[in-house]
């Protein structure tokens, strides 16, 4: 996996900020994720994105848990951007992540579709600005080149095989979806089913009702 380290981030020390960062990466974003505040945990939710053969395929499920209830089935967790050039997804508070969606797309529009700059742009910004660092939230960007995990902390990350996840149930779509690569002659978007589909028969916070974008 690899970390797209932000000018803000980077000292003629480099060594000290680039464990902290890499540290911040490591806790990890596939499982549930604290907030700044140190408030309850955020879960109930998965999304997956598998790169295979020239194709991108980013899936969620559809369901809202607040506390032990679940509130909805079929919400949607994914959106397209720039003139459906680019898809993304979201974990975390649902408010917080369309802020950031549309912030996401100005920054797109900014640097004319650059997926990877207008990701660490955006990740600087969320760290920095006194509103947006407070929004809870992680996000999964992709286009034909590259797919980026964001963060709040400032993180910006690139996999090695094409394959990421967050949220609740992430953990086993990463590892259903990564075995299913390596064993399997499935294309991505019946890859990236079958791993949701394992997901969310193990995550009580995840279900069955996928929203499916491809590229």
């Amino acid at each position: 996996m690899r970390f797209v380290v932000p000018r803000s981030l980077r000292s003629t020390k480099g060594s000290r900020n680039l464990s902290a960062f890499g540290a911040a990466a490591s806790r990890g974003y596939n499982a549930w994720m604290p907030n700044s505040q140190g408030s309850a945990q955020m879960h109930g939710t998965t999304v997956l994105c598998v790169r295979k053969e020239n194709k991108v395929v980013l899936i969620a499920d559809g369901q809202v848990t607040m506390g032990d209830h679940v509130m909805k089935h079929t919400a949607r967790k994914t959106r397209r951007l720039y003139n459906d050039k680019v898809v993304a997804g979201f974990a975390g508070s649902t408010a917080d992540a369309i802020t950031l969606f549309e912030r996401f797309e100005g920054k797109l529009q900014e640097f004319s579709g650059n997926l990877q700059k207008a990701a660490v742009e955006l990740a600087k910004e969320w760290r920095k600005d006194r509103a947006l660092r407070h929004l809870e939230a992680l996000l999964i960007v992709a286009d034909n080149k590259g797919t980026f995990i964001l963060s709040g902390n400032g993180d910006v990350i690139e996999p090695d095989d094409g394959i990421v996840a967050i949220g609740s149930g992430g953990t086993f779509a990463l590892s259903a979806a990564r075995a299913l690569m390596k064993h399997s002659k499935l294309n991505a978007k019946d890859l990236a089913m079958e791993a949701m589909r394992i997901a969310s028969e193990i995550c009580i916070f995840t279900n069955d009702n996928f929203t499916v974008e491809e590229l």
